[in-house]
């Protein structure tokens, strides 16, 4: 049965016509749509690669839709309103209908009827400025949720970052180490070095560039978990010479560096920071010094957009966090020192795949972290969270670069 007229069938419901009629303008790939009254319908193209299912449970999931836009749509997984055989599909093929798609964070196309009510989302959103009270707030609500979550699906490094996948059957470790050891080449790294890293994370590339390079390293997190677990690591990897760890924000910091280096934190800094952190780092890095990241990064296009809005990952995983465009590192790069890009290499598909490993690594240990105390809301949560990423970096609607700056004239380049 067609798309239409099911629609035509269910004038009375509002909610429902106008979830179906979005996606009956979507037909790049295909869609199959199950309603709550067991009706089954199409929308795309069948003979395409990209094939998707969704199985509305509950008429409530239109509702949602209509009212909150990709924010109302993952609340509605959460909330058992639908499934799918394959959530990572399911987001691709919404991603790759996304000039179409008005429930997508981000796209300029607005209609009146979808996400009606975004203003309630934008305003909570606006209240978790990284400020340095509202920064700890931000991280704290993520990174402090339990060390042994968290060790249940990282793999052995405590890593929860893209890794760098050189072959196609590395194994997750292996490719962490891979990761660290293209950003400690990209910044030529040398054992007299002293670095700067912004953003511990648990401790797994400050003991990597010091245990390999024997470099100093001084870290600093503002995650109270992360401190602890990252200072018992240097502690048992006998580097407590060579490594320290400070609870401290980045814009507290004194000192002069030889390296800066920071691995997805700059996410975290939202777009009224970035000239701060910027300006931060110019201070703190020496004249032939290098700053190296791994940032996630969205498209140049599309960055005021995502900034004017809120996502589901916003609400309720990175509360305060902004996806920074290349353009929009650069601009406040640009405004703020004398750096400038000298070094650049996109690992998007390396994303994808780590986030499979921990997805699996997660429900596999789900027994164990449901013993933490976590209920399966949070397992839905974090399984959506972790789809809707795989698919968003498989479309290469966002991605993760490592990135070098150096100033001119430098003689360590």
């Amino acid at each position: 049965m067609k798309a239409a007229s099911i629609i035509l069938k269910r004038k009375e419901n509002i909610w429902q016509n106008i979830v179906l009629q979005i996606f009956q303008k979507m037909q790049t790939g295909n869609l199959t749509i199950t309603l709550p009254n067991g009706e089954t319908i199409a929308t795309g193209n069948t003979a395409e690669t990209l094939q998707a299912d969704i199985r509305i449970t509950r008429p409530e999931f239109f509702k949602k839709c209509v009212l909150y836009g990709d924010v109302g749509f993952g609340e509605a997984y959460v909330d058992g309103d639908w499934e799918s055989t394959n959530i990572t599909n399911l987001i691709s093929w919404f991603l790759s209908n996304i000039d179409n798609a008005p429930t997508i964070s981000g796209n300029k196309l607005n209609m009146f009827s979808v996400n009606v009510l975004k203003f309630f989302n934008i305003n909570k959103h606006f209240f978790r400025s990284n400020t340095l009270n509202g920064s700890r707030k931000n991280i704290s609500d993520h990174y402090d949720l339990n060390n042994d979550f968290f060790s249940l699906f990282l793999d052995e490094t405590m890593t929860y970052s893209s890794a760098y996948f050189k072959e196609d059957d590395m194994p997750l470790k292996e490719a962490q180490y891979a990761k660290y050891e293209a950003l400690c080449r990209r910044v030529k790294l040398k054992s007299s070095d002293h670095v700067l890293e912004i953003g511990t994370g648990w401790g797994g590339n400050a003991i990597y560039m010091a245990g390999k390079y024997g470099c100093r390293v001084t870290t600093t997190t503002i995650s109270e978990e992360q401190h602890k677990m990252a200072c018992e690591k240097v502690k048992l990897a006998g580097l407590e010479d060579k490594v320290t760890v400070l609870l401290q924000d980045y814009r507290e910091l004194k000192g002069s560096y030889d390296k800066i280096v920071s691995i997805e934190m700059l996410e975290a800094v939202g777009h009224n920071f970035l000239e701060s952190y910027f300006r931060q780092c110019h201070h703190l890095l020496k004249k032939d010094g290098l700053l190296g990241l791994q940032v996630i990064t969205c498209p140049d296009s599309r960055y005021e957009s995502l900034r004017g809005n809120v996502d589901w990952i916003q609400k309720y995983i990175f509360p305060g966090s902004l996806l920074p465009s290349i353009a929009a590192i650069n601009k406040a790069v640009n405004n703020t020192s004398d750096l400038t890009l000298v070094n650049l290499e996109e690992m998007g598909l390396h994303y994808a795949k780590t986030l499979r490993f921990w997805l699996e690594s997660f429900n596999s240990n789900w027994y164990n972290i449901n013993r933490l105390g976590f209920n399966n809301t949070f397992k839905r949560k974090w399984n959506y969270y972790m789809c809707y990423c795989e698919a968003a970096f498989l479309m290469r609607n966002i991605n993760v670069m490592q990135m070098v700056y150096s100033r001119p004239n430098n003689k360590n380049m």
